[in-house]
């Protein structure tokens, strides 16, 4: 497969990225961010940890474009190297002093070409599409997307609360009780938990076990961001019944705790675990002097998270819109609804 040839204005050049771009590339991710969102996106730890991902080479998997001046402009990603990667995902950026230039078109297609390497490795009858997503704010975009000839699939609330008091004191269900996160006796069996959890989510593809736990670790664990004094594990005897795994600080806001993940089996819910995770999350978070606590929801959730977030105090604070392109047609493998 040949690289698509990107055109760019008179003076513009374009390379694979290398670690030593990092700094650069997220100056300009934060500079978009600051323009169209109003806060920071990403840090430099948080972009070093995706980049050395074994599933990930940023040499060939992304490109950034810069100004005749030497100002990097713009950028983009592809990931197509996951097993199973029926939906490769597609992520970029450009500096706001640099629209309407054909950056970003030019950039997606070069990305589009690349996610026609997933074809290679997967079975002939599955259905592929291109993913790709964007803040609902930002119109400019997803003309561009619809214009490229994507189509709306699916959206995803940021959802906030900010504590002025303490919360509610969790109310567990019989026989569940909490007990510290310890890593090297725990950690398996929370990525599994986690799995089991989310097998039912929409989207949801089931990877092999040597693929998805140390990927679980590698981005759970092996970041800044990482504080097992953070991780809540609610158990039922010597079976997890759900988990809550937090984050001090937001990727958008360094004074906002993250409740990256929320998960009951499904054999445990209906039972309020999940309400006394969350609720036992916001409590450690105001203990530590942190009053704003955000969390990330699919809107049309097939177990009804939106509702429970809801109930808890929660409130949407901003919208998250994916987007597809279908490569080809076939028999989907990611969940569509709860019965699968």
């Amino acid at each position: 497969m040949t690289d698509y040839k990107i055109k760019l204005p008179a003076g513009y050049t374009v390379r694979g990225a290398t670690m030593d771009d990092i700094p650069a590339c997220v100056e300009m991710f934060n500079t978009w961010a600051q323009k169209e969102l109003g806060h920071l996106e990403l840090s430099d730890q948080e972009v070093k940890n995706e980049w050395i991902s074994d599933d990930f080479i940023p040499e060939e998997d992304t490109r950034i474009v810069f100004a005749p001046d030497g100002t990097l402009v713009a950028y983009v990603e592809a990931w197509t190297r996951q097993p199973n990667s029926v939906h490769p995902w597609i992520w970029g950026r450009a500096h706001p002093d640099y629209y309407n230039l054909g950056l970003g078109t030019e950039l997606t297609k070069w990305a589009e070409q690349q996610s026609l390497r997933v074809l290679d490795t997967l079975d002939p009858e599955l259905r592929v599409t291109h993913e790709l997503g964007i803040d609902h704010k930002v119109k400019p975009a997803l003309e561009l997307f619809e214009n490229m000839g994507y189509s709306h699939i699916r959206s995803y609330y940021n959802m906030h609360i900010e504590l002025d008091a303490p919360p509610p004191t969790p109310s567990w269900a019989e026989g569940i009780a909490l007990r510290p996160f310890e890593q090297e006796r725990d950690l398996e069996a929370v990525y599994r938990t986690d799995t089991e959890a989310f097998s039912d989510h929409y989207g949801f593809i089931v990877q092999p076990f040597d693929v998805g736990f140390p990927r679980f670790v590698h981005h759970f664990t092996e970041t800044e961001n990482y504080d097992p004094t953070l991780w809540f594990v609610a158990w039922d005897g010597d079976e997890i019944a759900g988990i809550s795994l937090c984050r001090p600080h937001a990727y958008e806001d360094p004074d906002m705790g993250w409740v990256a993940t929320l998960g009951v089996r499904r054999n445990w819910r209906r039972r309020g675990i999940a309400l006394a995770l969350l609720q036992h999350s916001f409590s450690e978070f105001y203990k530590r002097g942190v009053r704003k606590i955000g969390l990330g929801v699919d809107t049309g959730s097939l177990t009804g998270a939106t509702r429970l977030y809801e109930k808890a105090g929660m409130y949407v604070a901003s919208q998250f819109d994916k987007y597809e392109k279908e490569i080809r047609a076939g028999k989907e493998i990611s969940v569509q609804s709860i019965d699968e």
